[in-house]
Order: structure tokens, then sequence, then C-alpha cells
């Protein structure tokens, strides 16, 4: 079930996108799996370069494991996330995998116009931009007001002006204690 939803989704963006399709064609009879415990999904790559859900026992090229924390980041598009993903197999596959991850993007306003028109998914779209970019905002001044409030009101963090004078200080004594110890060893020579 997961495997169809799945390679249904991933195809329509396929469909849209002959240089995925391409990228995809090299690896065609490949399967590629996909963990989060408990789910899991294994796709074919087709000759055409589309997908499909793999055979049942099938031997997969490529698996890649990830967790549910690492999963959210992926689909928020955390671009370090990649570093994260245990991969065991086909690195040519894994890497094909990870450009259409980097570079496909779904055309949300284009599938929309097809069921309102063009001016109103152009509306639609645009509305969910502003409320996006809104939130994003929204999020970056809320996240700075409780740094501001624990270092200045509630000091729970130490303020980036601390931290930098705390490690000048202990720079400056480690020299010294260097110092100390060059003085200490050659009155102990004399």
């Amino acid at each position: 079930m997961l495997d169809a939803l799945t390679g249904n989704s991933l195809n329509h963006l396929l469909r849209a996108n002959q240089w995925a399709r391409a990228a995809l064609q090299p690896h065609a009879g490949k399967a590629a799996c996909f963990r989060c415990l408990p789910f899991q999904a294994c796709l074919t790559v087709l000759d055409g370069g589309e997908v499909a859900p793999a055979v049942a026992g099938v031997v997969p090229a490529v698996t890649l494991t990830l967790t549910p924390g690492l999963l959210l980041r992926v689909a928020a598009r955390d671009d370090t996330a990649w570093r994260d993903v245990a991969i065991d197999g086909d690195t040519a596959l894994a890497g094909a995998i990870h450009h259409l991850w980097r570079h496909l993007r779904w055309d949300a306003e284009a599938d929309l116009a097809r069921i309102v028109g063009d001016v109103a998914a152009h509306r639609i779209a645009g509305s969910g931009r502003t409320l996006q970019q809104w939130a994003r905002s929204s999020g970056d001044n809320l996240a700075r007001s409780f740094a501001e409030y624990w270092t200045e009101e509630q000091p729970l963090i130490a303020a980036r002006a601390d931290v930098a004078g705390f490690a000048a200080a202990v720079d400056l004594l480690r020299d010294d204690v260097a110092r100390l110890e060059k003085r200490i060893a050659q009155l102990s020579t004399r």
C-alpha cells in the first residue's frame, strides 16, 4: 500500500520532469528500499525512468534507512539531513536519489490550475507562499525573543560577548601558565 502511494506520487513528479526520468534510466531494473521503522517502501526503477512498487522478496540494490526525526528533516528539505541517512548498497543509485531529492520540486500551482484555473491557482499559491514566509519569520522572531530573554532577563544561556570574554580569559591564563612554567624551568636549571 505504502509502495503504491509513494510510487504514484513520485511518478507524478517524474512525468513532469524529463531530466529526472533521464537520471533514473541508467538504474532501470534496480530496486531501492526506504526504511523508517515501522514503515518501509520498496520501489523498482522502470526502463522509462519511472518507478513501480518492487516485487515482494526482491533484494534491493540500495537501502536507505531513516529515523522518524531524520524523516522530518528530509521532508523539511534540511540540506544537512542527507549525511545522516544510512545507505547500504549501490551508491550510484543512492546518489541519483539524492540528486532528485535536492532538485525535484512539486509545482503545486500547475496542478491546482487544472482544478480551479490559472488566476485562482496563482492567488492561492501566492497566499500559501505568504503564509509560509510569515510562519518562518514568526518562528525566527520567537527564537530571538527566547534567546534574548534567556540571556538578558533570566540568564539560562550565556551571551555571545560573555562567551567570547571567557574564551579570551582562558587563552590569557593558558599563556600566563606557559610563561610561568618556562620561568620555573629556567630557575630550576640555575
